[in-house]
């Protein structure tokens, strides 16, 4: 297949960056990058073009850096929540992704962040406090607390002093029952014929 030499204008994934020279099929260049506004071919009068993109690219990359390592700090500081449903005994239904952690931090925090840049080996299933990294630039890393708290906790059984008193009541009768000879447990009323 014939090759051919364009000049990148915008960023293409798996190809290059903008105002990137890169060799492609002919029919790749001719149908799809060029018509889309993604490149222009390699002559004379484009290659003075490609020092103007090279300046615009490290311009953009140069505040992209500055947006992302201010964002970094900055949440550095916070402590996301993220309430789960858990079962009785505090195990948790589902887990935690990536997806869960954007949309938190969307909703909580008004932060739009893409789920790639949140880095989890994997999903959390546990409740308490995690440190996630978040990989917001090839050279901004940062970490995030995650505290992951259930939306439905047990419920607790305060102490009522009435119901503490007929229980002990209650087992206090068994065992004087006990005592007289009658087997404790036992039904009073005669049995059915």
């Amino acid at each position: 297949m014939p090759k051919t030499e364009v000049i990148l204008i915008h960023n293409v994934v798996g190809l290059g960056g903008e105002s990137d020279q890169v060799k492609v099929n002919a029919g790749y260049a001719r149908n799809f990058l060029v018509p889309h506004g993604l490149a222009i071919p390699l002559t004379k009068s484009n290659k003075r073009r490609i020092e103007v993109l090279r300046q615009r690219r490290a311009e953009r990359e140069a505040t992209e850096l500055n947006s992302m390592s201010e964002l970094g700090r900055s949440l550095g500081k916070v402590t996301l929540t993220i309430a789960v449903k858990t079962g009785e005994d505090g195990k948790v239904f589902g887990s935690v992704t990536a997806g869960s952690i954007a949309d938190a931090l969307k909703t909580q925090l008004d932060v739009s962040l893409d789920k790639k840049k949140i880095h989890l080996d994997r999903p959390i299933h546990t409740l308490g406090e995690h440190e996630v990294e978040l990989r917001l630039h090839a050279d901004v890393k940062s970490t995030i607390k995650v505290v992951v708290s259930s939306s439905n906790p047990p419920p607790v059984v305060a102490a009522d002093p009435a119901v503490e008193a007929a229980k002990t009541e209650k087992k206090s009768s068994r065992i004087a029952a006990g005592r007289k000879g009658e087997s404790v447990g036992s039904d009073p009323r005669p049995a059915k014929k």
